[in-house]
């Protein structure tokens, strides 16, 4: 059973910064493309960032220059590095796997930006 484990949420003022983690368990880890998702209150889930098993990377247009996804195909981990967080950032944020037709998420992890 392919199971992701998020860990690094948490509070940070305006301008701080987080990294999550997401650590993926019973599979082959570098086969996947691994995203990050986040939702907010009362909004649809949304794509933050993705990396692909070639180490390609997309970003949503509202964090670009701020976040940087990187993943360490060793650890079977992938990471999210969130610089400059802006309150619209608050939200729980989900990490994904996916290859072919599977499809896996995580339980979530929250991130609260305040001032």
């Amino acid at each position: 059973q392919v199971q992701l484990v998020e860990t690094g949420g948490g509070l940070v003022q305006p301008g701080g910064s987080l990294r999550l983690s997401c650590e993926v368990f019973g599979s082959v880890f570098s086969i996947y493309t691994m995203g990050w998702y986040r939702q907010a209150p009362g909004k649809q889930r949304e794509s933050v960032a993705e990396i692909t098993s070639d180490f390609g990377t997309n970003y949503a247009d509202s964090v670009k220059g701020r976040f940087t996804i990187s993943r360490d195909n060793a650890k079977n981990t992938v990471y999210l590095q969130m610089n400059s967080l802006k309150p619209e950032d608050t939200a729980v944020y989900y990490c994904n796997a996916r290859h072919l037709h599977f499809e896996f998420w995580g339980q979530g992890t929250q991130v609260t930006v305040f001032s």
